[in-house]
Order: structure tokens, then sequence, then C-alpha cells
């Protein structure tokens, strides 16, 4: 059985392809397969928003929230079109959403994004689900318990292996509670997941943003930085306020696309 998730102008391609998540495969029908958390779900793109298979009813809520449905992305994008840069990343890529992952997978997911391209992203963490995970779902934090270096090794993430292992040590043990995090104003959350060794501003800001939904948490790679340097020298533009972080999507797939 289908279900239909109203999502107004979404674009499955540009949302999925643009650094935010690892876990979607297309099919050559143009759908999509692919797991949040220990959710798995086929979704492809129809009019007026999304067709979900094999997830049962009761998950649909689960599925809306992922996919941002309750924010109004036209309206943001009207708002953002005060500022021409912004403009033209809007008019260039329209239908992206910043799509609300499991914290605990993205925070894990984006320490082994560090000085990674996306494919061997994708592929250590299917690797990561493949031989720690139930069923393809993503690990939990417990499932890391008694593992070692030696253990991770066939992932072949190189020196992230430590930076996993402290992450999930410091949530298994309660040292770092996602909870809370989720409820901590933004620079206190922030100042919560950089006692994660190998978690700098970058990692932080990226699981404040996709995997806890605070949508000021600007994440500045090298892209982004290059963003701001080109066109934002002093600054973002007050359209952006307090949605910083949908702004940078945006503007971060935008600039790599027409480097």
């Amino acid at each position: 059985m289908e279900y239909f998730l109203k999502s107004p102008g979404i674009d499955l391609d540009s949302t999925f392809n643009c650094g935010q998540c690892f876990r979607w495969k297309k099919a050559q029908d143009g759908s999509y397969s692919g797991f949040a958390g220990a959710h798995r779900a086929t979704v492809r793109q129809v009019d007026g928003g999304l067709m979900l298979s094999e997830i049962h009813e009761s998950d649909k809520a689960y599925w809306g929230h992922y996919f941002d449905t309750q924010t109004n992305y036209a309206a943001l994008i009207r708002q953002f079109a005060h500022d021409p840069t912004l403009r033209a990343a809007t008019a260039y890529a329209p239908g992206i959403r910043v799509l609300r992952q499991e914290p605990f997978e993205t925070l894990i997911s984006f320490i082994i994004s560090q000085n990674n391209n996306i494919g061997r992203i994708s592929g250590i963490i299917e690797t990561l689900c493949e031989l720690f995970g139930s069923d393809g779902a993503f690990p939990t934090a417990g499932a890391f318990g008694a593992l070692t270096e030696a253990d991770l090794s066939p992932l072949r993430a190189g020196y992230r292996t430590r930076y996993i292992l402290d992450a999930a040590k410091k949530v298994n043990d309660g040292e770092i509670r996602l909870d809370n995090v989720a409820k901590m104003q933004y620079n206190i959350a922030k100042a919560e997941l950089l006692k994660i060794v190998g978690v700098g501003d970058k990692v932080a800001d990226c699981v404040l943003l996709f995997g806890f939904g605070k949508m000021q948490a600007f994440p500045k790679d090298v892209w982004v930085k290059r963003v701001m340097s080109r066109y934002y020298p002093d600054g973002l533009p007050d359209c952006t306020r307090g949605v910083e972080g949908i702004a940078q999507q945006f503007l971060f797939h935008y600039i790599r696309m027409i480097k």
C-alpha cells in the first residue's frame, strides 16, 4: 500500500544529493529506497508531494517530520529572494528540503564525513550498518559498546574510527544525552557536542542542523567558506535570520554545481 505525503515543490534528486544524507539509492524508475535510523521506505515524487511505500501507516507522521513537511519552503524562498545570490541559489534548486534526521545517525555520519567524499561516506556507512545494524538499520549507540578499533577496521574509516567509538561511548554512557541536546539553546547544544573527540565546529553544526532541526546552525565547509568570501564578506543578509541553516543548504548546493 502507498501513502501520500503532501510536500509541494519538493525535489528528491536535489534533496538527497546535496550532501546532507547518505543512505538513499535511486532506482531506474526514479524512486529512492533507503533508511532513516531504523525506518525503511521507498519514496517517489508525485504532483504535490511524495508517495511512500514499504512503510506502516503509523510511520507516516515520522516521514512527514523527516521530510520537513511542516516548514513553508515557498515562503522561505520568497524571503530569501531579497538577496540576489540566494535568489539565484533557490531558483537553481527550489525543491531542496532540509531533512530532519536521527540525531545519533547524523552524529556518526558527519564524523565519518570529515575530509571525505560523498561516495566513500555512503560506502562506509553502508558497511557499518551491514556489520553492526539490525536488518539494515543504523546501529544504536549500544551496539558499539564492546567494539574496538580493530572491530571497525572493515569500515576503512581511518583516523575517524577513534572518533566514532568516542562518540558512541559518550552517548551510550549518558555523558552526552542527545535528548537533552535537543532541548538546549543552539550555543549550549553546540558546546555539548564539541565535547566529543573529533567533533569540531563544522561537524557540530551539521549535527545540530540535520539531526536536531536547529535551523540557525550554519555549517561551514570549503564550499560555504567560498560563498562567504565571495558574496558575504560582511556576513549573511538579514533575510536569513533564524533560518541560516536552510539558506546554507541552498548556497552549498548552488556553489558546488556552478563552481
